[in-house]
């Protein structure tokens, strides 16, 4: 076995299919631009088709931002709104099943739940979550379960985790098709 160059990774990312996700991110009031240009990076490698950034959340260009998003900032599309609620209402009419990342009475364990394409998911502030009209505007919502004494991970941390796995369940959607 052996680390693939630079120049391989290069070269294998340049092949690969660049056809983004039927998924879209809302980030309402996240007040990290180190979380947000993280969430960037995730983005890019999940395939996500655009960003929403809301409310206080910080927007490129950014010097913050671009240290953890490593320019994932200039290829995933983003736009800003100031109230994330707009947006939400728009997306709905639009199709998308509206999935908060937040615990919730009915929250259900990221792991077993299933997205319906197109689907939009909302992270929330990294001390408050996500705003109660939020939750009213909400399809479903999902937690990622927690062993240990802390009830949350880093919303960065967390966007990846689901991100990741809807994209995992996309792609298993597209092979049994």
């Amino acid at each position: 076995m052996r680390k693939l160059t630079h120049a391989e990774l290069l070269r294998r990312q340049r092949e690969k299919d660049a056809a983004r996700l039927p998924f879209v991110l809302v980030l309402n009031n996240i007040r990290s631009l180190y979380n947000v240009g993280s969430i960037f990076r995730t983005a890019d490698g999940a395939g996500v088709e655009k960003i929403w950034l809301c409310g206080i959340t910080g927007i490129p260009p950014d010097n913050q931002i671009s240290k953890t998003a490593l320019g994932a900032e200039k290829s995933v599309p983003w736009e800003y709104r100031e109230t994330a609620a707009a947006v939400i209402r728009e997306l709905k009419q639009s199709g998308y099943q509206i999935v908060l990342l937040e615990q919730t009475e009915q929250s259900v364990d990221c792991h077993t739940f299933i997205p319906r394409s197109p689907v939009c998911l909302v992270a929330g502030n990294e001390i408050s979550g996500v705003s109660d009209e939020l939750v009213g505007l909400s399809d479903a919502a999902i937690e990622i379960e927690m062993e240990g004494l802390k009830n949350s991970l880093n919303v960065a941390v967390a966007v990846g985790i689901a991100a990741y796995h809807f994209r995992h369940q996309f792609k298993l959607a597209r092979s049994s098709a």
